[in-house]
């Protein structure tokens, strides 16, 4: 049967890996000039693909600018195909607002070049999540193309219907055999005729139609100039039609041939023929956990607050904005965020997240500022603390600030007392009143005597939501719980009691229940002989847990707000895998953990610091929760998904068929994953690494990952990938050993209410959306935070811009609309199997509508009634965007 072959010239672009942006940037010059060059010049040349990712033309265009004009004339007439992603970026670890402000601004961007391509081209990603055929709908998307994640015990076939978690299907191309696969068309006619017969038999056989993909390029390859003259080669010596084409293209002659396709569903992530690194997860957890924090921040913290800022007549700094999500997005790039890079390029990575979250936290720095100094107070010293959840609430806080030599007490602004603890300080009077500038040498200023920067836990009440209230400082009195070390291994609040045993493991006990869990927080050390793409154990390996210690050193402390248990051990584990084969523990791998509970919360509260200093190894804390489950639960983007404990068939189709990667039940997680029967759950929330794997007898344990160390990019022949290198194996990472100090945070919740997926994601959205608190104090307006001249002070002293009420339904993104006055609110449906409803209150915002992903009005209207906006109630996982204005 003769076959026409799409031949799809392109380039798969890394923008780092082994080498550094810099240098990839320099050969994206050549690159893409001969690209230009080629494409003018030569009309047989129709198509080149630019991997689909925005930011290669930023790159060129920062040092070319001249060809602007070139580029625009080729896009618009869709001979350079570029679009619809800004960055090539992850899939499974990236949250789902980065991938859809990924594509938002990729798309938008494109457009500015005349045209761009609607299909989800992702040729590298490692897995495809459950929740992209709704995230492609979502921007009028609704074909994709890739690579990882498909065998052909899901289908034999390369074009297929793909559903999501939500129920949205896209038209798939998967590629089976790579984005490389025709990259190397030899020039020879026998040669050639021999490489053609091999390839296009192998893709006909998978292929629906008489329309076969067949991708020319591969990682950063220059343009073959003479492809013209191939395919017309090619065409002599072969029965088959070939032509350059685009993805655009090839994807309508198949649909127009056929208009039927079995379906696939959910996550795909078999590694029968090609790898998904499904471990990476926790590659280079400093980056990782500095990635997740920040991701939390600008959509959990930065873009509420600059809302409300906003909704009270400040300027919204798109393009500030816009540049912290771009540093983001190139981190989100498959091997940037999965760490599989050189140190040096991890270095560059550090330095864009240190970059993103400076510029975040300054933003939230003056813009609260720019609220706070306009509340009315007569008050030397004021704190004004923001939520940003649309819902009030009351908890204890942690803040960080200054506080003086003079007793105080603190004040809400409906005259409440509210009780406060000074966990720590430290002495700064003389940095402080050094800094000082003298703007208003009339003003009388109150100076302290004395300065310290403190922490501070406050008992906040009624946080009004999406809004601020003002807590004022008074004098001469005191509300201060004080804290103190007190004998005992015990802490307890309302919701549990804890008690520490002599190994520094934890029975925790549900006061709600009476249900006690033993011997949780037991700290596993074990080796690790992968490399920056996968774990994978060594032959001969050594697990060291903290359960066989005999002692650990253990205090507790406590006020009226907060009850905390210190908890000193000592691992001591093999140096490195010759000492871990040889059975030889020798290395000291100290761990303090600290136990908090809070007033009245039902989340205990984890922080745990490490000292690093064996190589290696992987180090995992695990909680026997005791409820044996064929299935974990856990959060991905808008949704929570339901996982295996166990792939028994997997693995049997592993043993038999030789897979490229062992199935391994090492999952990823954005926020919390859990284990629950019908009537009890418990679940472990965090914002740091997002890696979990259910373990133990009957499945009943969360092994939760701190961090994995290793020293090579690349190695081969491992357990749990056999075969070749990934990656480069001569090239050393001794940062990814990730020596020296360490530090992880993390939540754990028991509770008969944790079997509900709602609860649980309004839990994790809580967990990793804390209170901000902006001091306003005259003697600290000087160099030490940029001076500011008096304001008008003609704000109440508490304001709340909108809340939202709903039976589950969970606030994912809250933002200035990007071309408009309007006001984004963007909710997700966290149930697997039931509608939630929800309704916007608000007395200034009394007009909405529904719009797609990119913002997009979708025309329907909100009905407004009594000051609520009624939305229709959301399927399961299913995310919907909806626009606010005032009236």
């Amino acid at each position: 049967m003769t076959v026409n072959v799409h031949v799809i010239p392109h380039t798969h672009w890394d923008r780092e890996w082994y080498f550094t942006t810099s240098r990839s940037r320099i050969y994206l010059m050549k690159s893409v000039m001969d690209i230009l060059d080629t494409l003018e010049t030569d009309e047989r040349f129709h198509y080149f693909m630019l991997d689909a990712q925005a930011s290669l033309l930023d790159d060129y265009l920062k040092w070319r600018p001249e060809d602007e004009n070139r580029i625009k004339k080729l896009v618009t007439a869709k001979r350079l195909i570029i679009g619809p992603w800004y960055t090539q970026t992850d899939q499974l670890v990236i949250s789902g607002e980065s991938i859809v402000r990924n594509l938002q601004y990729g798309i938008e961007r494109c457009q500015q070049f005349g045209h761009v391509m609607k299909v989800g081209y992702v040729p590298d990603s490692f897995g495809q999540s459950a929740q992209m055929p709704q995230i492609y709908r979502g921007f009028g998307i609704v074909d994709t193309a890739f690579w990882r994640g498909v065998s052909d015990h899901m289908t034999n076939h390369t074009e297929f219907n793909w559903r999501g978690a939500d129920g949205s299907e896209v038209f798939a191309v998967n590629l089976p055999f790579g984005y490389y696969y025709g990259g190397n068309i030899p020039e020879k006619d026998e040669d050639l005729q021999a490489f053609l017969s091999e390839k296009i038999g192998a893709l006909q056989a998978k292929a629906t139609t008489k329309n076969v993909y067949f991708p020319n390029g591969f990682d950063q390859a220059p343009i073959r100039k003479n492809l013209p003259d191939l395919l017309e080669k090619a065409n002599e010596l072969d029965e088959n039609h070939y032509q350059i084409s685009s993805l655009e293209d090839y994807i309508a002659a198949v649909k127009k041939e056929r208009t039927s396709f079995e379906t696939l569903q959910g996550e795909l992530i078999h590694a029968k023929h090609m790898r998904i690194h499904k471990s990476i997860f926790s590659t280079r957890a400093d980056l990782k956990i500095l990635n997740n924090q920040i991701e939390n921040y600008l959509v959990n913290v930065m873009e509420p607050i600059l809302t409300i800022s906003y909704s009270l007549g400040h300027d919204y700094p798109h393009d500030t904005v816009r540049d912290i999500w771009y540093l983001m997005f190139e981190n989100a790039a498959h091997d940037s965020i999965g760490g599989c890079n050189s140190d040096t390029t991890n270095q560059d990575v550090f330095f864009r997240y240190k970059q993103a979250k400076e510029i975040a936290e300054n933003l939230v720095d003056l813009h609260m500022r720019l609220i706070a100094i306009r509340l009315q107070t007569e008050q030397e010293i004021t704190f004004t603390l923001f939520n940003t959840l649309p819902s009030t609430r009351s908890e204890v806080i942690e803040v960080e600030t200054f506080i003086t030599e003079r007793p105080f007490i603190l004040k809400d602004a409906n005259g409440r007392t509210l009780q406060y603890t000074v966990k720590s300080k430290t002495d700064v009077t003389d940095y402080v009143l050094a800094q000082q500038i003298s703007l208003n040498p009339s003003k009388e200023v109150y100076m302290p005597k004395q300065v310290w920067k403190a922490v501070l836990l406050i008992e906040a009440i009624d946080l009004p939501s999406v809004g601020y209230t003002q807590v004022s400082m008074v004098f001469n009195e005191s509300s201060e719980s004080a804290w103190e070390q007190t004998e005992g291994r015990v802490i307890e609040n309302t919701y549990y009691r804890i008690a520490a045993n002599d190994n520094g493991s934890l029975d925790i006990t549900d006061k709600q229940t009476g249900k006690t869990f033993s011997e949780q927080m037991i700290f596993e050390d074990n080796g690790d002989d992968g490399d920056s793409y996968n774990y994978s154990p060594p032959r001969e390996d050594l697990y060291v847990t903290s359960k066989d210690l005999s002692s650990a050193d253990i205090s507790v402390s406590k006020s009226g707000l907060q009850e905390e248990l210190t908890i000193k051990l000592q691992l001591t584990v093999p140096y490195d895998l010759e000492a871990r084969s040889q059975q030889s523990a020798a290395t000291s791998l100290p761990i303090t953990a600290k136990v908090a509970l809070n007033k009245d919360e039902a989340v205990i509260r984890f922080h745990v610091d490490v000292d690093n200093h064996a190589l290696d190894h992987r180090l995992r804390v695990l909680f026997d929760t005791g409820i044996a489950s064929n299935v974990s639960l856990s959060d991905q983007q808008f949704g929570t998904i339901e996982r295996p404990t166990e792939l028994t068939q997997e693995l049997e189709w592993w043993n038999n068929e030789h897979w490229e990667e062992k199935p391994i039940t090492i999952e990823p997680m954005q926020s919390f994953v859990a284990l629950r029967d019908q009537a009890y759950g418990a679940a472990l929330l965090t914002d740091c690494v997002r890696e979990y794997q259910i373990t133990g007898e009957g499945y009943t344990t969360i092994a939760y990952t701190l961090f994995r160390c290793f020293g090579k990019m690349g190695k081969e022949n491992l357990l749990y990938r056999p075969g070749r290198a990934s990656g480069e194996k001569i090239v050393e990472t001794p940062d990814a050993q990730l020596q020296g100090a360490l530090s992880f945070s993390f939540g754990m919740h028991y509770s008969k209410d944790a079997v509900s997926e709602g609860h649980l994601a309004q839990l994790a959205k809580r967990y990793t959306t804390p209170v901000q608190c902006y001091e306003r104090a005259d003697f600290l307006n000087g160099r030490l935070i940029f001076s500011f001249r008096d304001e008008k002070e003609d704000l109440q002293s508490t304001y709340s811009l909108l809340d939202i009420e709903t039976d589950g339904a969970i606030l994912s993104a809250l933002k200035k609309e990007e071309h408009g006055t309007g006001i984004v609110i963007r909710l997700f449906n966290p149930y697997l199997t039931r509608q939630t409803a929800a309704s916007i209150n608000s007395s200034s915002l009394q007009h909405g509508e529904t719009a797609n992903l990119g913002e997009t009005p979708e025309g329907q209207i909100l009905k407004a009634q009594h000051g609520s906006l009624h939305i229709e109630p959301l399927t399961p996982c299913q995310v919907q965007t909806y626009i606010v204005k005032k009236k």
